[in-house]
């Protein structure tokens, strides 16, 4: 078997090498048998495709049990959210969705935001942090049930706090690398389905202010962290947030109204209530999302823009005094 694992992958190479042309140039390692999938009662297998330095089969894992299927998922998504952000930043992710997102002077401010961001959700979760994880941290940290904790590194002492949980998982996984991986491939019934890894970053230079009403540079950066976040939430997806700070989220509904009552309704339960920042991944069909952002606290606003019926939630901005940025790019997720 592993013969012809070897000679399968070496002919392989050679031909995508003469085709020049082919959409994918890789072959399926495998890495381990994992205990189950997504349920008990389905098989799973972990193939590596590269060697990209910033993933999960390039981590070392310091402490825990084995990875399970769902692991590997959620702590690819928490490390997709963590690679945005250059600051000191903290994710708090559960079921693929980033629950909470902060960043601060500090690891440890920027967890204390991303823990308070929601912390009911975060129970059995994942927490990410792009700096080193110190005693300090790894108190605040053992006080949580988690699953799994990733860091670029532990101090000993911080290690010796956290081990004492037998089940947790700590993974080392170098944040200063930028992933190589290129395409992202999911399964369909009897087929694949191959597109590119949605990396596009938007800074201040690319975004468009559409109304009368034009956003200071602090509000600038704070949509711009609204929308880092956004990215990476299940569509139909909107982020609330305030402070770098996610303060509340909307994740994967049918429609985007109801996203955006779960994330506002959210953030006023939690004590938020003006200043607030709103994040779309795709544009408003209809005004009402503006409406309801004005009801509930929000000053400004950022969206792909692109409706035919763009030019209601414009006007309906003016009227309020709400400042509405595009960007352009939409950010769909599905998966």
């Amino acid at each position: 078997q592993k013969v012809f694992e070897l000679t399968s992958a070496y002919d392989f190479a050679i031909a995508s090498y003469l085709l020049q042309k082919k959409r994918i140039q890789t072959t399926l390692t495998h890495v381990s048998s994992l205990r189950y999938g997504e349920n008990p009662h389905q098989k799973a297998d972990l193939y590596q495709t590269d060697n990209d330095p910033y993933s999960l089969i390039s981590a070392k894992i310091l402490h825990g049990k084995q990875l399970s299927y769902n692991n590997i998922q959620d702590a690819n998504a928490a490390l997709n959210v963590l690679s945005e952000f250059q600051d000191p930043c903290a994710v708090a992710l559960k079921h693929t969705n980033p629950c909470g997102v902060g960043i601060g002077l500090t690891i440890h401010e920027a967890f204390d935001k991303a823990y308070h961001s929601d912390d009911v959700s975060i129970f059995g979760g994942i927490i990410a942090v792009n700096k080193p994880v110190d005693l300090k941290l790894a108190g605040l940290l053992s006080k949580i049930f988690l699953e799994i904790i990733i860091a670029p590194s532990f101090d000993q002492d911080a290690l010796d706090e956290l081990t004492k949980k037998k089940n947790l998982r700590l993974l080392e996984v170098n944040t200063t690398h930028s992933s190589t991986t290129k395409t992202q491939m999911v399964s369909i019934n009897g087929g694949v389905l191959v597109q590119d890894i949605d990396d596009h970053k938007i800074t201040h230079k690319d975004l468009v202010c559409v109304t009368e009403t034009k956003p200071s540079d602090d509000v600038i950066d704070e949509l711009l962290f609204a929308w880092r976040v956004v990215k990476h939430v299940k569509s139909n997806a909107i982020v609330i947030s305030k402070n770098h700070q996610t303060v509340g989220i909307g994740a994967g509904q049918m429609n985007r109204v109801g996203a955006c009552e779960i994330a506002l309704n959210w953030a006023n339960n939690h004590n938020h209530k003006d200043g607030l920042i709103l994040a779309s991944d795709a544009f408003f069909p209809f005004d009402d999302i503006v409406k309801l952002a004005h009801e509930k606290g929000v000053i400004a606003i950022i969206q792909p823009g692109g409706s035919i019926r763009d030019e209601d939630s414009i006007s309906l901005c003016n009227q309020l005094g709400i400042a509405m940025l595009f960007t352009g790019i939409r950010h769909f997720k599905h998966v």
